[in-house]
Order: structure tokens, then C-alpha cells, then sequence
């Protein structure tokens, strides 16, 4: 079983989980049930239009998200957690004792003023809903968590607005839909209560209470710390390219596809489901890391998969798609008269599962694209700031939205198909995610060198542990191969500084990775002194600062497939920071596309395959005092051979070295 599914068999976890999930069912259970009946039963409450009504319910529901997230992620910060949400909760038991008056009253303003309060009560829940995950979880647990929560989330979307839409359909409806959200709200409360205490980050914190000026100040404070803003800036972009989508739905199943009211359903289940499957697989492909390699090619999907969604639709008809939908003319036709094509004749014909397997990967790769953000979010956030971080996101996410809903009105008003609107926005997605991973090169270093080892090699990690969770630390490795740096960078948490040949910054794609990662570029004395002197203040720097420097003691990639002796750098090093060392070792590498085995590296297209196991194995730090290059030597070529090294067995190591 994987380790995010025993998470759902902890008190730690599984209580908030429900809580959380009972709580974003019910605010579509209410919200659809609410749309539905204004919008076939609007003439007997109002003379409003259904269309203006529909609008206006979304508009009342994220306005509170603008008005009190700010206030909510300082509450969040200041008061202990599980005591909030069990406050949140008993707000939304109030909250549904007001809609059932509401419905048995059909009063429209206070059917919209619970829609008002309920937006209120999920601004309040929302920054303490991802600040106490890593309260909770360890960091090798985030990802996991993440992707059980947004699975959760949107598989709850799903029901809840599937059954809000069938109950209020009902005879006595309204009565059902007060029945059922007041049930769903009071069962929440009791799983709120089970939920373990999480302290508060800033107890001390003084509230600001002015909406206003606070929500500036929060989203002012969230650009602080340049890689979290941006993070945000991708989950709100997400939202803002997931409101264009779902909001066309209906419209698409109707007047592109010519389906009923069970096709927007199916459109929606699948899409709800791809994005839990993407979620669920993030813990799988990350390793349980937080692997921010997954954004990029979760943004290549999204835009990749609405291309095809665009091309595949029936208004974008090639020959051979017109060929496929042909026999639906004449059903079309009378959709438009009725209630539309039957889900089963839609289903029959085969560009309709081209389309349907679209989406479901637009949703596969939005879990991708968004479960890494939130846990690095949570991860790089000040702890004592981190519920007031996460408010700010809300805060985007609500602006993104209204403007994702404002665009797609506008495109449409100008006489855009949705087809045509899903063009758009996968080219939009294109260029903001290229303009993100500018801005931050970690992601598309990470994306490469995650693509290296699922593509390439299949990589096993042994002792990686021994690697220092904080604080500065050597890393010493042999060298087989040109991608030996971004192995250990694959294999370890932590970013790290590498000490690198100067010549292997000539490399184009070599010399972005390093410079992307910040290596530290070294020559010889007889090359370049001044280099090498700036080299070694550069580590310096980098050490008193608590951060990994890795380097590979030989100077070279090894041409005979033997371990070379190491030079005396590393003792340089640790003269001026007596720091820890860590041995590593690869194996596997050599013979690869990489590597010098047949001559030049590189020269050798698939001389190995793909999917070549490799290893990278960890030894147990070693002091400053005990890492002399004789004896880190020794270590490495035992780790090499895969043995625990007596003294006996270094000393006759630099001998025995062997191949790798």
C-alpha cells in the first residue's frame, strides 16, 4: 500500500481529511442545488433572469474570499488550529439552519446571503486547511497528504454538486437539499473534533481587522520570498485555467457535442477524476519528495491535451472527425430542439472518446501541475507566517478566477467558439507557464533532471538519510559520467552546490543545469588561479551559509572505468569549514551514453537501452578531522563495491577499486 493511503489509518490525518472533504461537499451540495433552482424556478421568485441569477450566485460566493481571507490567515496564525476549524464548522451548522429557512421561505436574498456566509466560511477554513498539513505530516508526508486532499477535494466538487442537482430535482427538494447539507454539516463538526491539536504559529500576533488594508498588506508579504509568490502565482494560475474550462462545460456538452444534461455530468465526473488520479500519482512519480520537476511536464499536458481537445471538438472538424460525428447531424439537429443526443448514442461514436480521454488527461496532468506548488509552498513558507501566506493565495486564486470568468464571457460575447476558448487558453498556458519557469529555472532543471531518471535510467537510492536535513555539509562522490551531478541532485532533497570543471559550462544544455543549479565553476592552479581562488571562496560562502557543496574529488570523469586518486581540495575545504562529509557512490553509470567507457562520451547513442538501473549509495558522515582524501577514497571505492569497509579493507581499497 502506498504511504499516502496509510496516512488515511492515522488520527493525524484522517479525521482532518473527512472534515475537510465533508465541508467542500457540502458548498456544492447547497451552491448547485441553489443554481438549479434559480435556474428553472426563477420567474416564481424574482424577474430576474436565470443567466443574471447564475452569475450573481458565483459572484456573492468568492466575494468573501477578497473580504476576510486576509483576516482568516492571521486568525489562523494567532489561534490554535484544531480549535479554528471546530469554530468553522459550528458556523456552518448556523449557516445551514439559515439556507433551511431560506428554502422553506424561498426567499432569494436569504438564499443568497447563506451563499454570501458560506463563501465567508470557507475563506475562514481555507488557510488553516493547508497550514495544518505540515504541522501534522512529516516533509516526506507532503506530497502525499497534498494529494490526498486535492483528490478528496475534487472528487467532493464532483458529488456534491451531482447531488445537489438530483435532490433539489425532487418533490419537496428544498426540504431534501435543508435535510441534507444541515446532516452533512453536523457530521463534519464531529470529525472536526478528532482532529489532533496543532499549535499556533504566532500566538502573540496582533489582528488587523481592516479588510482592506490587510488584504494588501497579505499579498504584499506573500512577494517576499520570490520562489513561494511564484508558486502562488502557478496555483492560481491553475484555478484561473481550470474556472475557464468547467464554466464551458455545460455549454460544450450542449451546443458542440449536441448532448444532454447526463453529458455535462460525464464532463465534469471525468474531469474531476483525472485531476484526483494526477494528484494520487504525484506521491508515486515524486518518490514521496517534493519534486518539482512534476510542474513542467504537468503544464506540457495541460497545454498539450487542450491543443487536442481544441483539434478533436466537431465545430475544429477535419475530414476523418467529420466523417466520425456525421452520423450524429440529424441528432444535433433535434438537440436543439430538446433534451439533446442520449449520453449512450454520444458514446457510440468514437471521436467522442477522444475527446473524453482529453480531458481526463487535462485533469492527470492539472494533479501534477498543482500538488508539488501547494507542498512547496507549504514547505518554504515561514512557519509563523505560513497560514497568512496561504491567505494570500486564496486571495489570488479568488482574483484569478473572476478574471478567468470575465475573459471567457468576453471571448464568447466576441464570437468565439468554446472550442475556440479552449485554444486560447491552452496557448495562454503555454506562455505564462514559459514566462514562471524563466523566472524560477529550478523547476525546468528539476524537470530535466527528473525526466533523466524515468526516461534514461531507473535510479535506486540507498543511505540518501545520511545526508544532513539543515545545516552545511560536503558531498564527495567518484565520477563516471556527465550526469553524475544531476543524479545526486535527483536523489537528495536538499538543493546542493556543485563544484564543476570550468570547461563543462561550454556545454549549452550542461552549462544551463549548472548555472540553473548555481555550481560553482573550478579550474587548475596552472589554468586559472584566479578562478580556482574564487572557487574556493565561493564554497566558503556557500558553507557559512548552511548550504550542501558537492564535488568530485578525482577532478575528472574517470576513462578507465577505475577509481583515480583524489586530490587534496577537499582538505582545503574542510581547513577553512570543518563541516561533515558525506561518501557517496554511484554505480552503473559506467558504459552509459554518458560516460568514457567507448571513447568520447555522448558518441554512443543507446549503447546501453533505456531504463538502465543505476545506484547511488550513501556512507555515514565523516568528520572534517577523519575525511582526509586517502581515507574518503577508501570509503567511496568500499561503497562502490558495496561493502561495509573495516580499516583493513581501506587500506587495501585504492588498489581494489574495481569498476562501476
Amino acid at each position: 500500500m502506498s504511504s499516502q493511503f496509510k496516512l488515511l489509518q492515522e488520527r493525524r490525518f484522517l479525521p482532518f481529511f473527512i472534515t475537510q472533504f465533508l465541508g467542500a461537499f457540502n458548498d456544492n451540495f447547497y451552491k448547485n442545488a441553489l443554481v438549479v433552482l434559480i435556474t428553472f424556478q426563477a420567474a416564481q421568485i424574482t424577474t430576474l433572469s436565470a443567466g443574471v441569477l447564475v452569475n450573481l450566485a458565483a459572484g456573492v460566493f468568492i466575494l468573501p474570499f477578497f473580504l476576510f481571507s486576509a483576516t482568516a490567515g492571521q486568525l489562523a496564525d494567532k489561534v490554535e488550529k484544531s480549535r479554528l476549524i471546530r469554530f468553522t464548522k459550528l458556523l456552518e451548522i448556523a449557516i445551514m439552519l439559515l439556507a433551511a429557512a431560506g428554502f422553506a421561505l424561498m426567499s432569494l436574498p436569504l438564499m443568497l446571503a447563506v451563499l454570501f456566509l458560506m463563501g465567508t466560511q470557507s475563506a475562514i477554513f481555507g488557510p488553516v486547511k493547508y497550514a495544518i498539513i505540515p504541522q501534522q505530516l512529516r516533509e516526506d508526508e507532503l506530497v502525499g497528504g497534498n494529494a490526498l486532499v486535492e483528490a478528496g477535494t475534487f472528487v467532493a466538487i464532483l458529488v456534491g454538486t451531482i447531488v445537489g442537482g438530483l435532490l433539489i430535482d425532487l418533490p419537496s427538494g428544498p426540504a431534501w437539499v435543508s435535510l441534507g447539507t444541515l446532516a452533512v454539516a453536523l457530521l463534519g463538526y464531529a470529525t472536526s473534533r478528532a482532529i489532533p491539536p496543532a499549535a499556533p504559529a504566532d500566538p502573540a500576533l496582533r489582528i488587523n481587522w481592516n479588510p482592506l488594508t490587510q488584504t494588501w498588506q497579505m499579498i504584499r508579504f506573500t512577494a517576499r520570498n520570490r520562489t513561494v509568490f511564484l508558486s502562488i502565482l502557478g496555483v492560481s494560475w491553475f484555478w484561473f485555467y481550470g474556472a475557464l474550462f468547467l464554466s464551458q462545460f455545460p455549454a460544450f456538452a450542449s451546443d458542440t457535442l449536441g448532448g444532454d444534461a447526463r453529458a455535462v455530468t460525464l464532463l465534469l465526473a471525468l474531469f474531476s477524476v483525472g485531476i484526483g488520479a494526477g494528484s494520487l500519482l504525484c506521491e508515486k512519480m515524486s518518490d514521496g519528495k517534493i519534486e518539482l520537476g512534476l510542474v513542467p511536464f504537468g503544464a506540457i499536458g495541460l497545454t498539450v491535451f487542450a491543443l487536442d481537445l481544441w483539434w478533436a471538438s466537431p465545430v475544429h472538424a477535419t475530414a476523418a472527425t467529420v466523417a466520425s460525428v456525421a452520423p450524429l447531424a440529424t441528432e444535433v439537429a433535434l438537440a436543439t430542439q430538446g433534451g439533446g443526443v442520449p449520453l449512450a448514442a454520444l458514446l457510440a461514436q468514437p471521436a467522442t472518446w477522444r475527446i473524453l480521454f482529453d480531458l481526463v488527461m487535462i485533469g492527470v496532468f492539472g494533479g501534477f501541475f498543482i500538488v508539488p506548488l501547494y507542498a512547496l509552498i507549504q514547505n518554504r513558507s515561514e512557519p509563523s507566517h505560513r497560514s497568512r501566506i496561504i491567505a494570500g493565495n486564496n486571495i489570488l486564486n479568488a482574483l484569478f478566477m473572476v478574471i478567468a470568468a470575465g475573459l471567457g464571457a468576453g471571448l464568447l460575447a466576441a464570437g468565439l467558439s468554446v472550442p475556440q476558448l479552449f485554444l486560447v487558453t491552452a496557448l495562454l498556458n503555454a506562455v505564462v507557464a514559459a514566462y514562471i519557469f524563466t523566472l524560477v529555472p529550478e523547476f525546468l532543471l528539476r524537470f530535466v533532471v527528473w525526466m533523466l531518471i524515468h526516461t534514461v535510467y531507473r535510479l535506486r537510492v540507498e543511505g540518501i538519510e545520511n545526508v544532513p536535513e539543515k545545516g552545511p555539509a560536503v558531498i564527495v562522490a567518484n565520477h563516471v559520467s556527465f550526469v553524475d551531478a544531476l543524479i545526486i541532485m535527483a536523489a537528495c532533497r536538499r538543493p546542493i552546490r556543485f563544484v564543476m570543471d570550468h570547461r563543462i559550462f561550454r556545454w549549452p544544455l550542461l552549462s544551463f543545469l549548472f548555472r540553473t543549479g548555481r555550481a560553482i565553476p573550478i579550474a587548475p592552479a596552472r589554468d586559472n588561479p584566479e578562478m580556482m581562488e574564487r572557487a574556493f571562496d565561493e564554497v566558503a560562502r556557500a558553507l557559512d551559509a548552511g548550504e550542501l557543496v558537492a564535488l568530485f574529488p578525482e577532478g575528472r570523469i574517470t576513462e578507465t572505468g577505475d577509481l583515480n586518486p583524489f586530490r587534496p581540495g577537499v582538505r582545503r575545504i574542510l581547513a577553512r569549514n570543518p563541516v561533515r562529509v558525506v561518501p557517496m557512490a554511484l554505480r552503473g553509470l559506467w558504459g552509459s551514453y554518458f560516460s568514457r567507457k567507448h571513447g568520447a562520451a555522448m558518441s554512443r547513442p543507446f549503447c546501453r537501452g533505456v531504463f538502465t538501473r543505476v545506484e547511488l549509495v550513501g556512507g555515514q558522515p565523516l568528520t572534517a578531522e577523519e575525511a582526509t582524501p586517502e581515507h574518503l577514497h577508501a570509503v567511496v571505492a568500499c561503497l562502490i563495491r558495496n561493502q561495509g569497509c573495516s580499516k583493513g579493507e581501506r587500506e587495501r581499497a585504492p588498489s581494489e577499486s574495481g569498476r562501476f
